[in-house]
């Protein structure tokens, strides 16, 4: 028993060493754009912590349940990735409340620009202001303004942090009328907040449309689970088969079976990422190619 306690210690080690070996990688690419401004997860969460635990525990009891190696590392997968996926939809709630409060920003730009404001002075005014689920990105905009960065490459920014076709409506028009000067800003920033509570209002119809398909996938996940975990509990000795280390390979293969079926699932009730409505950042020309690039004297 105690090397089997010791094979799942090391096993579910291995897991979470995996893990955290993946999560170093996505951190470990080039800042630019939205990845610019991510954090690490357990600051940006502040569950992450008690979600590794929780998962590790569960996965050493069903582990130790068990004798089961392999059964430990797929229960500590299932706490940790089906909760997103049975639970409620929290991104689509987060890019809705993104989306109304680019618009409730938006307004108050247009409200401070009729006072006769400056477009960086607006900026400045409504940061302190702006609704939460952007307040952060609005006062890193502000921020950047009053270290001397310019007004236009702040903007295009903040669209990048933000990420969002609507948000990239708004910011264009602030990019053109920093860059041009454009003419009746006040008005064309209050139509795009219509047009933005208008988006919101739309997604919120097709996540009520998507509820039936959620609730399906939650059945299904559920009962799939339930009855495994029924047969692992009330008939041992039907499984007696993955006792061996040829039982275990399978019962590896026939978890990333179900698991490769989970995540269609999740593609499934998460939809498709809207497209972005504008490309406003600009990349670097490449610089061209002289005769010294080639070890000769530039001409």
């Amino acid at each position: 028993m105690n090397s089997t306690v010791i094979g799942c210690v090391i096993g579910l080690g291995t897991a979470v060493g995996l893990l955290l070996v993946l999560v170093g990688l996505q951190l470990a690419r080039p800042a630019t754009g939205r990845s610019a401004g991510r954090e690490l997860p357990w600051r940006a969460d502040r569950r992450w912590g008690f979600r590794v635990a929780l998962a590790a525990g569960i996965g050493l009891l069903a582990a130790a349940a068990t004798g089961w190696l392999v059964g430990g590392v797929l229960a500590f997968a299932a706490v940790w990735f089906l909760p997103a996926l049975v639970g409620p939809d929290r991104v689509h709630a987060r890019r809705v409340a993104r989306i109304e409060a680019v618009a409730s920003w938006t307004e108050m730009l247009r409200d401070t620009l009729s006072a006769a404001a400056g477009l960086e002075q607006a900026i400045l005014a409504t940061a302190p202001l702006a609704p939460a689920a952007i307040r952060r990105d609005v006062a890193g905009l502000a921020a950047r303004l009053r270290s001397g960065h310019r007004l236009a490459p702040a903007l295009r920014l903040l669209a990048d942090e933000i990420g969002d076709p609507i948000a990239d409506l708004v910011i264009a028009s602030l990019v053109l009328a920093a860059e041009h000067q454009a003419r009746q800003l006040g008005e064309l920033l209050g139509s795009l907040a219509e047009t933005a509570r208008a988006q919101a209002a739309m997604r919120m119809r097709v996540e009520t449309g998507r509820a039936r398909t959620r609730t399906s996938v939650r059945v299904i996940v559920g009962t799939t689970i339930a009855f495994a975990v029924g047969v692992v509990v009330l008939n041992r000795d039907y499984l007696t088969a993955y006792d061996s280390p040829l039982g275990q390979a399978v019962l590896l293969c026939i978890g990333a079976l179900f698991g490769s079926g989970f995540a269609w699932l999740a593609r499934i009730v998460a939809g498709r990422t809207e497209p972005r409505a504008l490309s406003i950042h600009q990349h670097p020309e490449p610089e061209p190619v002289t005769a010294a690039a080639w070890g000769g004297e530039r001409a």
